[in-house]
């Protein structure tokens, strides 16, 4: 059997700073949807950055969303974040440019793609959308 701890808040904190990608999860008229994300932490905020689809249609239309974080090294060792809240989307001009920048400091491999426009096999053009979790609730398991 596996003992299974509450993580401390520092401990907390220092995987969602470390591992950068999860399992966003949202809803909207009683359907649930999840998709693997990348995310940016910073002043226990967390920033997400994508494009229109439908994880922003979930999102604008009903705000609460669930992130999980995980560092899995085996079944017997790892650890679990997961940080529920309200997503806004970011739409001043201001908080729009330092989300951006945090996406390029930690993320270098991805400023290409941010100044790159594009249209899907339908026709319609990449529109990108920036998101801020203001957290209600963080929690944390792990194993030994």
């Amino acid at each position: 059997m596996v003992d299974i701890y509450e993580m401390g808040s520092k401990e907390i904190q220092d995987l969602l700073q470390q591992v950068g990608h999860g399992h966003l999860g949202c809803a909207l008229e009683g359907r649930p949807y999840v998709v693997p994300m990348h995310y940016y932490f910073e002043d226990s905020k967390i920033y997400l950055f994508t494009t229109e689809g439908m994880k922003t249609k979930y999102i604008d239309a009903n705000p609460q969303v669930c992130l999980q974080v995980e560092e899995v090294h085996d079944p017997l060792h790892w650890r679990s974040v997961v940080v529920t809240g309200r997503a806004e989307r970011l739409t001043e001009e201001q908080d729009v440019d330092r989300a951006m920048q945090l996406v390029k400091e930690r993320n270098p491999a991805l400023a290409p793609a941010i100044s790159r426009t594009w249209t899907d096999a339908w026709g319609r053009a990449n529109v990108t959308a920036i998101y801020r979790i203001h957290p209600s609730e963080i929690t944390g398991n792990k194993t030994a």
